[in-house]
C-alpha cells in the first residue's frame, strides 16, 4: 500500500561539515499523528523545513504519495502539505478572514484573486476551528493563542492531506496548550496526517500515535509512544533524570522530574 508521506534516509549537514541528522526514514498515512521531539538545536525545525520542501535535505528522499518532492512543483506540494510555523509575522495588518483565505492560494494562483467560493472555504475553516467571532478582527491585534488557532484555520483552508506543525504550542498558556492538543488529535480522527514538533514529552503522551526523536548527536530514533518512551529513553534525550509515572485517575502515564 502506498505511503502518503515517506521519508527515506534522509540527513542534513550545514555547511557540508556538520551532521545536523542522519539516516532519518519514517512514514504517515492519513489519521496519524507523528510527535519529533528533542532537546533544542537538535534540528527538529530544519527536519520539518525538508518535509515542507522549503530546504532540500543533503541525502536521501521525501515522497509524497509515492512521487519524489525534490521533482514536485512547489504549488504541488502545497496542495497536498500545509506548514504551520513556530513564528508568523504578517507583512500587513489582515484582518483575519484575509488571512485565512490567503491559505487557498495554492490552488487559485499567483496572479489571481480569490472568489467567494475561497472566502466560504476561509470561513468554513474558521467555524472548523470554533473562531469565526474573529474573522473581522487584525490578526496583529489578537491574542498569541488565538494566532496559533488562526494559523492552523489558514492551513485547513489549504485542502491539504498533511499539516506540518513546529511547536504549535510555543507561547501558549497552559489552557491554550491543550485546545491545541486537542485540535490536532480532533484533525487527525478527521483523516488529517499530523507532523508536529515540541519540547514536551508529556504532551507526546496525551497525543500517542508516533515518536521520533533526534537527540543532539543527530541520531533518530523512531516508534510507537509506547516503544519508544521509557525513563531510560527520556534521561538520555534530556539531559536530565525524568520518569514516567502511571495516573490511575486519569488513565495515562505522565512525565515528571524529581523534586529540586
Amino acid at each position: 500500500m502506498q505511503k502518503l508521506l515517506e521519508v527515506k534516509n534522509v540527513s542534513f549537514t550545514y555547511d557540508g561539515k556538520t551532521d545536523i541528522f542522519r539516516d532519518v526514514s519514517f512514514s504517515v498515512n492519513p489519521g496519524q499523528i507523528i510527535c519529533i521531539l528533542g532537546p533544542n538545536g537538535a534540528g527538529k525545525t530544519t527536519l520539518l523545513n525538508c518535509i515542507a520542501n522549503l530546504v532540500p535535505p543533503t541525502t536521501g528522499e521525501i515522497l509524497l504519495e509515492g512521487k519524489d518532492m525534490d521533482r514536485m512543483a512547489p504549488q504541488e506540494v502545497a496542495k497536498k502539505i500545509a506548514f504551520v510555523p513556530q513564528f508568523i509575522v504578517p507583512s500587513f495588518a489582515y484582518e483575519v478572514l484575509s488571512y485565512v483565505v490567503t491559505g487557498c492560494a495554492p490552488r487559485i494562483g499567483i496572479l489571481a484573486k480569490p472568489k467567494e467560493e475561497h472566502y466560504e472555504i476561509a470561513r468554513n475553516s474558521l467555524a472548523q476551528m470554533k473562531i469565526s467571532h474573529l474573522a473581522e478582527k487584525y490578526y496583529t491585534e489578537i491574542s498569541g493563542g488565538e494566532r496559533q488557532l488562526v494559523s492552523i484555520a489558514r492551513a485547513l483552508a489549504q485542502r491539504p492531506r498533511v499539516i506540518i506543525m513546529d511547536e504549535p504550542t510555543a507561547h501558549l498558556d497552559y489552557g491554550n496548550q491543550i485546545k491545541v492538543l486537542e485540535i490536532i488529535k480532533g484533525l487527525a480522527a478527521q483523516g488529517y496526517a499530523a507532523v508536529i514538533t515540541t519540547h514536551n514529552p508529556d504532551q507526546a503522551l496525551m497525543l500517542g500515535g508516533y515518536i521520533g526523536a533526534i537527540s543532539l548527536d543527530g541520531q533518530f530514533s523512531f516508534g510507537s509512544s509506547e516503544e519508544i518512551i521509557n525513563d531510560a529513553f527520556l534521561s538520555s534525550l534530556y539531559g536530565i533524570e525524568l520518569h514516567l509515572r502511571y495516573i490511575p485517575d486519569i488513565g495515562r502515564k505522565v512525565c515528571v522530574a524529581p523534586l529540586l
